[in-house]
């Protein structure tokens, strides 16, 4: 503990805010370069340099980076991000809250009727394992390239796909999580990707890997004064999401004896090992369809029961590997509404979410939903 002589001679050397704001991202980025500390439940507040949760839905921006563009192993990365509000008027969007939740879903309700149309996914490509994007209010938001990011700075979700897929394809989930104030990044992985050249499911044991150099990378990112999408990251604030042989990859990022910089986890339609043992101590949310033949829902099951940490189970009687993430088939508003409430208490610390969480996870004859020390 410093004592009163070290503060005084702090202050006598005249650091300022903003140079204590440096030194302390400096401290920040060598911790987690270094990938120091298992990860942790996060129930206390937000760090100063991240806002509260937002109330209201941002526009949503996308651009591409690619890590070790000339390494072996490439990594080209979409991102998705809260951006600044067009130069021109434009269509308004509600408020995220709302007294009540309703069929139609908590967040899936905040979007007005816009579609994908003029962004890098552009307006017309499937949605992965959930069939076709749809039209009217279920499009999702409005995605500008390159669009400028929303001032402040914003906690990351990295989201990894399934086999033969793409993060394009499940831009009716990540573009809704940027929308309520995420950067979701996205990369498309070398050999098990829709347009990989040598593809091979086994290559999924190299994606933690993968995934863990590309938090190296945004940590860098961060890092340096003024990047235009570094300069917006709370990379002390990241969760890890995703789909079947993403979800995965994702459970292999909380490998038992690997530090971790993550605050938490969901895993979508997955949970096979494929980085050693995984007991991950971080909050974790499972997703699974009860009739899922490619991934059981046995294989979630069990690593739900593997969690050490608070750990909560979205089932979803009767449905398959995927279609849950169409916004046009059941289920999907309660797959929106659990999965922002879930990030928004594990990265924004926001009590209420957490609160929500049963009311907005539960839909009698289409989601059941169990936890596991989840505090109250």
């Amino acid at each position: 503990m410093v004592g009163a002589a070290s503060r005084s001679a702090v202050y006598r050397a005249g650091m300022t805010g903003q140079r204590l704001v440096a030194a302390l991202m400096t401290a920040l980025v060598t911790a987690l370069l270094a990938g120091c500390g298992a990860a942790m439940a996060t129930t206390g507040p937000a760090p100063a340099d991240v806002r509260t949760a937002p109330e209201r839905p941002y526009p949503v921006g996308v651009r591409q980076l690619t890590v070790d563009l000339n390494g072996p192993r490439p990594l080209p990365v979409t991102v998705w991000y809260p951006a600044d509000p067009p130069a021109s008027p434009g269509r308004t969007t509600g408020a995220f809250a709302r007294p009540a939740p309703a069929p139609t879903g908590r967040y899936l309700r905040s979007f007005t009727a816009t579609s994908l149309a003029g962004s890098a996914v552009g307006p017309s490509r499937p949605m992965g394992p959930a069939g076709p994007p749809n039209s009217g209010a279920q499009a999702g938001p409005s995605v500008r390239v390159r669009a400028p990011m929303a001032a402040g700075r914003f906690p990351v979700v990295l989201y990894s796909h399934g086999l033969r897929s793409l993060p394009a394809l499940h831009a009716q989930l990540t573009t809704r999580w940027a929308a309520a104030g995420f950067v979701v990044v996205a990369p498309t992985y070398p050999r098990t990707n829709l347009r990989a050249r040598n593809f091979t499911r086994d290559d999924v044991r190299n994606q933690p890997a993968d995934a863990r150099r590309l938090i190296r990378h945004l940590v860098r990112l961060s890092a340096r004064p003024g990047d235009p999408l570094g300069a917006h990251l709370a990379v002390n604030r990241i969760a890890a999401a995703g789909h079947s042989a993403g979800g995965h990859t994702t459970l292999g990022m909380f490998a038992s004896g690997r530090p971790s910089p993550l605050r938490a986890g969901i895993v979508i339609a997955g949970g096979r090992l494929v980085d050693g043992p995984s007991r991950p101590l971080a909050p974790m949310l499972f997703v699974h369809g009860t009739a899922d033949r490619i991934v059981p829902e046995s294989v979630g099951r069990a690593a739900y029961a593997r969690c050490l940490g608070p750990a909560a189970f979205l089932s979803l009687p009767g449905q398959g590997h995927g279609e849950y993430l169409n916004p046009s088939r059941p289920g999907f508003p309660q797959v929106l509404d659990t999965t922002t409430d879930f990030l928004r208490w594990a990265l924004y610390a926001d009590r209420a979410a957490l609160g929500r969480l049963p009311a907005d996870a539960t839909s009698p004859g289409t989601t059941t939903f169990t936890t596991r020390a989840l505090p109250t």
